[in-house]
């Protein structure tokens, strides 16, 4: 059987997926994995810390490595989207923890409870105490949903009630909650952002796209009313040029736009929905369909610990870390990865991707008593779908430097080709990272 024509550009872009953090591989920079005797435990069985444990067991020899998590079904999580817009199975994002863990990693199926930093050791949701030399924070983030007033995670798929991150059911009853105000034939939808930094920041306005382009295809979009409202004021993204196409896109798709007006709360019977408005007043929104977006933060069980940032914008709330180094700046044996840091951008599997690779690096400079000369430049990544069939390929770093990997691929321009990056593309990428080959 002969190649697809499409089949050369699929292997081109994988490898370009890849480029970014294999070049930075230890492996390729030490003839032989370092010796060392250190206790390594990572906090997180998500994509940051699986990604830390398989780097380190090659690169180090002799230490011990403990991951720890209690999840034992590990969720593709950049799919969430694609099944909450209709396109996938919520089988299609699952698999077990365990299938992606070298045999050689100690995991224990618990999670983290407590943290001394001082004292050096964790104590687990089984009570067991464990002690560290050298700590991986990648705990992910944690969804307030409770911050929201009348608001609880079941209340998803009804009432109009939807929400992408919660889990692949959650994105699975978001969908058919659109799918029942398309069968009215006419409605209300609201689209919601929290005024905290988010994981995958780029969602929410995604569903939003790839509801108006569900509601185009019935062929009766006028009957359909469609409105974002966001805390901030005319902003809905933290990248400049990327925050004006949307705006302008909403604009010429006639999506209502409300700014400084952040959800605090809803009656999901009678189907409202109340903001606060910047000046303190409050109002409410009848809606047929909301999705909802939660604050975020870091773990409770990280806030509560001597690791939380001290102050600054992060203060109280995420991991904190030298943007750069990803080393703690107060205690020079913990690491953080992934969500839960508390920096400027960077809550992005593609993130990940290149966050590891840094962090794996400067931990074995750490342990090596060598400089720290790994550089994480905020890259982040978020295929934003602008309908379903097309995306932009939105990279950018530190201060929205805009970012691109591929010569190819305008990063300000709506294409197929990046559409089928995210549908077909990106999961094999995550995959290899998971392993941590990239």
């Amino acid at each position: 059987m002969s190649a697809s024509p499409t089949q050369p550009l699929r292997r081109k872009l994988l490898l370009g997926l890849a480029a970014g953090a294999a070049v930075t591989s230890p492996a390729a920079l030490l003839a032989k994995p370092l010796r060392s005797q250190a206790r390594i435990v990572i906090l997180g069985a998500g994509a940051a810390g699986i990604a830390m444990a398989n780097r380190l067991r090659r690169s180090i020899a002799g230490a011990r490595i403990t991951l720890v998590g209690a999840r034992a079904e590990h969720h593709y999580q950049p799919g969430y989207t694609m099944i909450a817009s209709g396109l996938w199975r919520p089988e299609r994002v699952l698999s077990s923890t365990q299938q992606w863990l070298a045999n050689d990693i100690d995991w224990l199926a618990h999670d983290v409870t407590a943290i001394n930093a001082r004292q050096q050791w964790v104590q687990l949701s089984n009570q067991q105490q464990l002690g560290y030399d050298l700590l991986v924070v990648a705990t992910g983030c944690q969804l307030n949903y409770h911050q929201i007033e009348g608001f609880e995670t079941s209340m998803i798929g009804q009432h109009g009630i939807g929400s992408v991150y919660a889990s692949p059911a959650a994105a699975q009853a978001t969908s058919t909650q659109i799918d029942a105000l398309i069968a009215k034939g006419a409605g209300r939808a609201l689209f919601t952002l929290s005024d905290t930094p988010l994981k995958c920041a780029g969602a929410p306005l995604k569903m939003t796209f790839t509801t108006v382009s569900r509601l185009e295809k019935t062929g009766q979009r006028e009957r359909f009313q469609v409105d974002f409202f966001s805390p901030y004021q005319n902003r809905v993204f933290a990248v400049p040029t990327y925050n004006e196409f949307v705006l302008k896109r909403w604009q010429e798709q006639s999506v209502g736009f409300f700014d400084q007006r952040l959800l605090t709360g809803l009656d999901a019977h009678s189907r409202q929905a109340f903001f606060r408005h910047k000046d303190g007043s409050t109002s409410k929104e009848a809606y047929d369909f909301i999705h909802v977006v939660p604050p975020m933060s870091a773990p409770d069980v990280v806030k509560a610990s001597d690791l939380v940032w001290q102050d600054g914008p992060f203060a109280g709330n995420w991991l904190e870390v030298d943007q750069y180094s990803l080393q703690h700046r107060r205690y020079p044996n913990v690491f953080g990865v992934g969500d839960v840091i508390g920096t400027p951008f960077g809550k992005t599997a593609a993130s990940v991707k290149m966050q590891a690779p840094v962090a794996e690096r400067n931990i074995l400079a750490f342990l090596s008593n060598q400089p720290l000369n790994a550089r994480y430049n905020g890259y982040t990544s978020c295929p934003l779908i602008t309908s379903i069939g097309r995306a932009i390929l939105s990279e950018f770093g530190y201060e929205g430097k805009l970012m691109p990997s591929f010569g190819f691929i305008s990063p300000t321009e709506e294409s197929w080709l990046v559409w089928m990056m995210k549908e077909q593309m990106l999961q094999p990428a995550y995959n290899a990272m998971l392993h941590g080959k990239v």
